[in-house]
């Protein structure tokens, strides 16, 4: 058996494929290590959506192949979304790397990692690959917090967007498999489950139940020692009421809607095959807000989409002071060689595109202050998550309303004493605000 170390990179959806790789290989007796000068074998699990993404992946698989020479590593083993995109490349410029999985050959990283020092086969794509309950995890987020992927792949014909082509056609887990799951990392303290999907509002499509995810939330809420249940990564033609209904009537669902907007100028909407336009937006955040009190939305924007003119991006800019969103992010577009949108006429500068995405944060930072301060001297309830990253002085913890990873903290000043506990859910007094993170008390 071998010590192996992990790196994964990229989204919560490909950290669940780290975890099922891990518990694979625990599983057959290895030994998993954080110290890559030690490990025997490194898997560096891949993200490939965009440019950036695919140059911090060969930065990192770089990174690593130095531990050969200058470490215990042996075995270089390359996951993940990048070798669906550039499976041959890595094999024939980087020599460092023995072998690759791709995102259907997830099992086969117990093969790869065997006893047998010569170079492992390179493996053909399998069928669609879809982990379940089965499947033994370790799971890497703090042990109060997990996601819990419910679904893979995308049906979507986004023009932007390589995924379907990496991850193949969008089919669901079974409720029961996914309900066993909840109750197993129950059972190992996980108080905080965030499910994860490319579309989650598809979720039980393909299976035949159109009301999927409504029905999920429902079933997970009545799982013993789960408090909070998040769904992140919905798509905004595919929100319908039943799910709005359960997000507002069920206490252990978190009243929070993830939603990638993307545009929201119709002639930029329609050449990214997303349809809709602003007014059509509108209309739907309107009706989440007004099914769902008190909901906080969250928003993923790009800019600089080719033919995007300036007219367009004022459109996107009057749209997100019109809306008032809750949470917002934006990406810089990403010109993918092997997506529909490579050939489009109208290529955006990239200081253009810097420029835009400077604009749009400009004012979010703005709006988001303003939400901030309205939370001051509220008592809400508060995962507590430990002692900060940001300094050793404060704890911090999130509020039902920020996600991990992606949204802001509770830096919590007072309150904590050496009883409190990483993984407590308590009510905190909100003290101040800042654009994107609060500060808070921690209440007995």
């Amino acid at each position: 058996m071998a010590k192996i170390g992990f790196v994964s990179l990229g989204c919560a959806k490909n950290l669940v494929d780290t975890e099922v790789m891990l518990g694979a290989l625990v599983e057959e007796g290895h030994e998993i290590t954080s110290s890559q000068q030690e490990a025997e074998i490194i898997v560096v699990n891949t993200c490939g959506f965009i440019d950036k993404a695919k140059e911090e992946s060969v930065n990192t698989i770089l990174e690593m192949a130095g531990y050969k020479s200058q470490g215990a590593c042996r075995r270089l083993i390359v996951a993940g979304c990048l070798v669906e995109r550039y499976r041959q490349n890595i094999l024939q410029e980087i020599p460092e790397v023995d072998a690759v999985i791709g995102t259907n050959e997830i099992p086969d990283i117990v093969r790869v990692c065997g006893s047998e020092l010569s170079p492992p086969p390179l493996f053909e794509t399998r069928d669609a690959y879809l982990y379940s309950d089965k499947d033994p995890r370790v799971i890497t987020t703090p042990s109060y917090t997990a996601y819990i992927k419910i679904a893979e792949g995308c049906n979507h014909p986004c023009t932007f967007c390589v995924i379907p082509r990496m991850r193949g056609k969008f089919r669901s887990r079974t409720a029961a498999s996914i309900l066993k799951e909840a109750e197993r990392l129950a059972a190992q303290g996980v108080r905080e489950i965030n499910l994860v999907a490319q579309d989650s509002t598809m979720y039980g499509w393909d299976l035949g139940q159109k009301k999927g995810l409504a029905e999920l939330v429902r079933d997970l809420a009545v799982v013993d020692g789960i408090e909070w249940i998040r769904f992140l990564y919905t798509y905004p033609n595919t929100i319908y009421d039943e799910l709005l209904d359960a997000v507002a009537e069920t206490d252990k669902v978190c009243k929070y809607i993830d939603m990638p907007l993307q545009s929201a100028s119709r002639e930029v909407l329609k050449r990214m095959k997303r349809g809709g336009s602003r007014r059509s937006l509108e209309r739907l955040i309107s009706r989440i807000r007004e099914r769902v009190s008190e909901v906080t939305i969250r928003t993923t924007l790009i800019v600089g989409f080719p033919g995007e003119t300036e007219n367009d991006f004022q459109e996107l800019l009057d749209f997100v002071e019109e809306v008032q969103f809750d949470r917002l992010g934006v990406f810089a577009y990403s010109d993918e060689e092997d997506s529909e949108s490579y050939i489009l006429e109208g290529k955006v500068s990239d200081t253009v595109k810097k420029e835009r995405v400077d604009r749009v944060m400009e004012l979010q930072a703005g709006i988001s202050k303003a939400k901030n301060s309205r939370l001051v001297d509220r008592k809400l309830p508060v995962l507590v998550g430990g002692p900060s990253g940001e300094t050793d002085l404060l704890w911090e913890g999130r509020l039902k309303t920020q996600a991990p990873e992606i949204d802001g903290v509770v830096y919590l000043n007072d309150g904590v004493t050496p009883e409190t506990r990483p993984g407590e859910i308590r009510m905190v007094q909100i003290t101040g605000a800042f654009e994107y993170d609060l500060v808070g008390t921690l209440l007995p």
